[in-house]
């Protein structure tokens, strides 16, 4: 039995690693891009795009979490379920921001990324500093889909991608 255990590590990762491994790279991919096309692209978030993004810093702390132990313990596979979590959070999150940006959804009427509690003159002065950025408009399209579609498709399939996997693993 040790023999088999051996052919099929050295053969590859074991399912349940492959989604621990996943669970790490796809956020911290989706996250690295987003803030690269901020700082180095030029793009200004919206409101929603942040939103986008607290769900994938989550998901990396899980699965950071995920490997203080070996893949195949249920410690890890329950840390790596909780970082696709919040991977399809991010995802569905991208699905109803793609649905502003295409009229499909209403989006808000009112400015939502104003500070809250501040005097007039500290909001005129945060107002005139920040970029007017509405969430109901595409920045960039990649292949015709925003960055909000993108996010979307590449959240839910690897939250899906890393269910599955996790679903073959046997449990110690």
């Amino acid at each position: 039995m040790s023999e088999m255990v051996a052919v099929q590590r050295s053969a590859g990762l074991s399912p349940s690693a492959a989604a621990r491994l996943i669970a790490l790279l796809l956020p911290v991919a989706l996250l690295g891009g987003a803030l690269g096309s901020q700082y180095f692209g030029g793009l200004h978030p919206c409101e929603m795009c942040y939103w986008q993004r607290w769900p994938h810093a989550a998901a990396i702390l899980f699965a950071l979490l995920a490997f203080t132990g070996p893949a195949e313990t249920s410690r890890s596979r329950n840390f790596t379920l909780l970082a696709a979590f919040c991977i399809a959070v991010s995802g569905v999150i991208g699905v109803y921001h793609a649905g502003v940006e295409a009229k499909v959804f209403e989006g808000f009427t009112q400015c939502t990324a104003m500070g809250k509690g501040l005097s007039t003159a500290e909001l005129l002065k945060q107002i005139s500093r920040a970029p007017l950025v509405r969430c109901d408009e595409v920045q960039f399209r990649f292949l015709g889909i925003s960055m909000a579609g993108w996010n979307a498709i590449l959240s839910l399939g690897g939250a899906a991608l890393i269910l599955i996997l996790s679903l073959r693993t046997k449990r110690i």
